[in-house]
């Protein structure tokens, strides 16, 4: 396993546990960034991991980037490139073969929201914040996050989030189908490790091809996403997996599944 400064990993029963660590606000430095990248990669090659919950250490989920790096960056590629980096490595993890389930407390800021909007699943706690305020710096986000947001939660939303500038509760981010749940913080990590453990029991070639689809929902046009389902579902029936599934329910009992 790679070592970080920024990140922890660990790994529990099928499931890996990436903590953000970057005191005190855990903001989305380059070098974050790209440890991000390192540990997505090393992930999507462990057999042994299912479901990656990414959460942060201390006060926050992630309260933005590092503006620090703005003031020692200097002329526009080099802020350009500082962009596409975090995009790339976003956009790694929302089409990630494994579900990533962002635990977010504190606040998803900027950068942190971003980053939350690019995993598959988002649990908040009841109180914590998210929003852009980018524009309150006189910047507009830099990672994806003026395409993500209206996707979620609409463009008039959107555009009032952006413009206004102003951040919403955790519970606000359900209503608006910015994040699935919310709890009370205090059991924010452990509801997500819950959801993680029932996916994990779900076969890792099905649940892949579940993202896949999903994700060619929003990015192709729909009669090319619609055949590429049917190659999956050619795909997945053939498998091991579908076997044990079919006859578990046949038999009335919970499928085995092997990954095969």
């Amino acid at each position: 396993m790679a070592k970080f400064m920024y990140l922890d990993l660990k790994k529990e029963e099928r499931i890996a546990f990436v903590t953000l660590k970057h005191p005190p606000a855990n903001s989305l430095s380059q070098a974050m960034i790209q440890e991000l990248d390192e540990a997505f990669d090393e992930l999507r090659n462990d057999q042994e991991v299912k479901v990656v919950i990414l959460h942060g250490e201390g006060r926050f989920f992630a309260a933005g980037a590092d503006i620090k790096e703005f003031t020692q960056a200097n002329g526009e590629k080099t802020f350009r490139d500082m962009s596409r980096k975090g995009q790339i490595t976003f956009r790694k993890i929302e089409a990630f073969t494994k579900p990533v389930i962002a635990a977010i407390h504190g606040a998803a800021l900027g950068g942190g929201l971003e980053l939350a909007m690019a995993c598959h699943i988002r649990l908040v706690a009841e109180d914590a914040k998210l929003g852009l305020p980018e524009l309150n710096l006189g910047l507009v986000p830099g990672f994806a996050g003026t395409q993500r947001l209206p996707r979620l939660v609409g463009k008039a939303k959107a555009t009032e989030m952006l413009l206004i500038s102003k951040p919403i509760t955790g519970l606000e981010a359900v209503s608006l189908g910015l994040a699935n749940d919310a709890y009370p913080q205090e059991i924010l990590l452990q509801e997500a490790t819950n959801l993680g453990q029932k996916i994990a029991q779900k076969g890792a070639i099905s649940v892949a091809c579940a993202l896949e689809l999903l994700d060619m929902s929003i990015n192709e046009d729909f009669e090319v996403a619609q055949v590429r389902e049917s190659h999956c579902f050619g795909k997945v029936s053939a498998t091991q997996d579908a076997k044990e599934g079919i006859q578990a329910f046949i038999e009335k009992r919970p499928p085995h599944f092997r990954d095969k």
